[in-house]
């Protein structure tokens, strides 16, 4: 790709990774059990991608079964992501919670080889290294006799999801529209989760849908989908070293709106993640 479109396309992806970084102080703000929050956002989501779809004349057509199959795990894997995050992120903090997810570069990079014909690239096993560094800069003192334990696993948990679902969808992002791969899967999910609403509390819908709108508009329906088109102008593993500046971002809006106050290891682990978006935005140019 020209420069142009190289600067353009990582504009995009940097803009994906802001909307996606609000998912961790929204996530621990709403105040609904965590299925029934991820139900509304897939249910609002597939509404306002359906009807933009329509508008865009987006084709909804699954071409073979093996397609459908594809998309029906790759929901499942988006719902376990979302749901183990948001436990994390109600079980600790959002610097935890979103901290603990971003394990999920290091897992693609190793997984990303078995999943397609590119070869482990050494360099990064030591950006991961980097992330993780950082990671534990950001979030020093895990307490593992308390919750926070529990949230850490969780955010693992959730990272594991993500980085299978990203890989397996990778192929996919040159046959179908990315906006569409999204609907698929959160049409797929709110119908797998709706029989929570039968036994949680969704009485909270009432004070809590304004912030349930935003995860659902700002978080699912624009940042998932730009992240995803991503891959067709990034390899996986380039898209989520760069997408790891997610946790700054999610605690700088902690800050302005949750009170949530960052630590010199914040400013100190967060300027580690962020120079190696720097050296893989670089390294992905010259590709």
């Amino acid at each position: 790709m020209n420069e142009k479109s190289h600067l353009n396309n990582l504009l995009l992806l940097l803009i994906a990774t802001i909307c996606l970084s609000t998912s961790g102080p929204l996530g621990n703000f709403i105040d609904m059990p965590t299925p029934v929050i991820i139900w509304w956002r897939s249910i609002l989501a597939a509404l306002i991608l359906f009807f933009f779809c329509l508008y865009k004349g987006i084709n909804l057509k699954i071409n073979n079964k093996k397609d459908r199959f594809t998309f029906f795990i790759a929901a499942l894997l988006m719902g376990g992501h979302w749901i183990f995050y948001f436990y994390a992120l109600k079980l600790s903090n959002v610097a935890i919670g979103m901290i603990s997810l971003f394990t999920f570069p290091v897992i693609i990079a190793l997984l990303e080889p078995f999943f397609s014909k590119i070869k482990l690239d050494p360099i990064h096993i030591l950006l991961g290294v980097m992330v993780l560094l950082g990671i534990y800069i950001l979030a020093p003192e895990f307490n593992l006799e308390n919750s926070q334990l529990q949230g850490i696993m969780c955010g693992i948990l959730s990272a594991i999801c993500y980085a299978l679902r990203i890989l397996m969808l990778k192929d996919h992002i040159t046959k179908y529209n990315g906006i569409m791969l999204m609907f698929y899967q959160v049409l797929i999910l709110t119908v797998v989760l709706a029989p929570t609403l039968y036994f949680m509390d969704t009485s909270n819908i009432t004070s809590q849908y304004p912030y349930v709108l935003l995860l659902a508009i700002v978080t699912t329906t624009i940042g998932h989908t730009m992240f995803v088109n991503s891959l067709k102008y990034f390899k996986a593993s380039t898209a989520s070293i760069i997408g790891s500046t997610q946790p700054v971002f999610g605690i700088i809006i902690a800050y302005f709106f949750l009170n949530e106050i960052p630590t010199k290891h914040t400013f100190v682990g967060g300027a580690l993640i962020l120079a190696t978006v720097v050296i893989e935005s670089v390294r992905s140019k010259k590709k």
